[in-house]
């Protein structure tokens, strides 16, 4: 791979840089402290197009390749918004992708043009409470009655759900025992969400409180046939085409929280001065943010592999996971040393840093967790056997 596409999106990051000029940390601390969306930052991203970049350009999108977003949310959390940043148009991404590459054309026109001019909000519903992250074994079933699929079932952690109007949803239409392999039997929707059958309840949480994450109870929700991506019964294989690609844009997005830390821990560090010389000259401070520099670095190399590789059309999971795990221990580590650079500080609000420390604990657990994606490749690349 050639360095040049390290950064293959010069022209995308300066520019969404230049839009979050207008938003400083105080805005995305008022924005939590008020625990709303930030509802000018998503405007004036919609009202720029960034929010159709991998759209079809037949709908108004820009139709670019997949890594355009990956560079675009990461300049989003770069600039210092973090996940109260990216969560405001982050389910816009990935979560309709599926439809970008399985969808009819009569979807595409439904379905995601309201999508490219800001219309309609979705939501990925996949996750379920029992099940976790095999997501094979989900017990949400469709039962198809005519020209409708009757939907039951619960989800959890649907974040944007209680803002939706849509969401993408994973459900099963043939029992898993009637299957030749887990997988089968599984089919995606894109529909709307008839709050007089989907109760959705808030759960309260650590961080990123801007949008609420989700308990979604179904029942009997009908949804028409024509809301089905693709085949019945391949819904998982299509869901690979949004799961990979949000694997890549949260660890891009972890990368750029982790530089946001880092810009504000070095930055302190070269003015403030303890012992009449800056604290930044002690190598006890030095070399720890060096350190963060490195690791953030060299997971960026891998997001922007993977997100390569996706764009070929060539297997990317293990790339995915891969980057999906170093950016978040890189980011991590960056946010907890931008706390411990202040010192006393860090722990105040004012400063910042521990908002972007408490949201850097959301990519350590999510989409995956860290041990899921080390028994990935573990399992897929090294060959070992299936731990779970």
């Amino acid at each position: 791979m050639a360095f040049d596409m390290l950064d293959p999106y010069p022209e995308i990051r300066a520019g969404v840089l230049k839009l979050c000029e207008r938003f400083d940390m105080d805005y995305w601390a008022r924005c939590e402290r008020e625990q709303r969306l930030a509802t000018e930052f998503f405007e004036a991203m919609r009202d720029a197009g960034w929010l159709s970049v991998t759209m079809p350009e037949s709908l108004g999108g820009a139709g670019l390749p997949f890594g355009a977003v990956a560079t675009m949310m990461q300049a989003v959390a770069e600039s210092g918004g973090g996940w109260t940043a990216t969560t405001a148009v982050h389910g816009y991404l990935f979560g309709p992708h599926a439809i970008v590459v399985h969808g009819t054309p009569e979807q595409h026109e439904r379905m995601l043009k309201p999508l490219v001019e800001g219309r309609e909000r979705p939501c990925f519903a996949v996750t379920e409470a029992n099940t976790g992250l095999d997501t094979t074994r989900v017990k949400t079933r469709a039962v198809r009655n005519g020209d409708v699929y009757l939907v039951s079932g619960e989800k959890v952690w649907i974040t944007g759900a209680a803002i939706a109007d849509r969401m993408m949803i994973l459900a099963r239409t043939t029992p898993i025992e009637e299957c030749v392999r887990p997988m089968d039997g599984l089919s995606l929707f894109y529909t709307r969400i008839d709050r007089r059958r989907v109760e959705i309840r808030p759960i309260p949480k650590h961080g990123v409180e801007t949008v609420a994450s989700c308990v979604l109870i179904i029942d009997e929700l009908p949804v028409p046939v024509e809301d089905r991506i693709g085949e019945e019964g391949k819904g998982f294989r299509y869901l690979l085409d949004s799961i990979n690609p949000e694997r890549i844009m949260v660890a891009a997005e972890a990368v750029g929280m982790g530089r946001a830390a880092l810009q504000r821990a070095a930055g302190y560090a070269a003015q403030r001065r303890v012992f009449d010389r800056p604290i930044g000259q002690n190598q006890s401070v030095q070399h720890p943010l060096a350190r963060n520099w490195m690791e953030l670095e060299a997971a960026n190399l891998m997001v922007f592999k993977a997100a390569a590789l996706y764009e070929r059309g060539m297997p990317c999971g293990a790339e995915a996971n891969a980057a999906k795990f170093l950016a978040a221990e890189a980011a991590h580590s960056a946010c907890r040393q931008a706390m411990l650079t202040h010192g006393g500080f860090g722990y105040a609000r004012e400063y910042h840093v521990e908002r972007l420390m408490r949201e850097s604990m959301l990519p350590m657990i999510a989409p995956l967790a860290q041990n899921l994606a080390l028994s990935f490749v573990a399992e897929r690349v090294l060959g070992l056997p299936k731990s779970y």
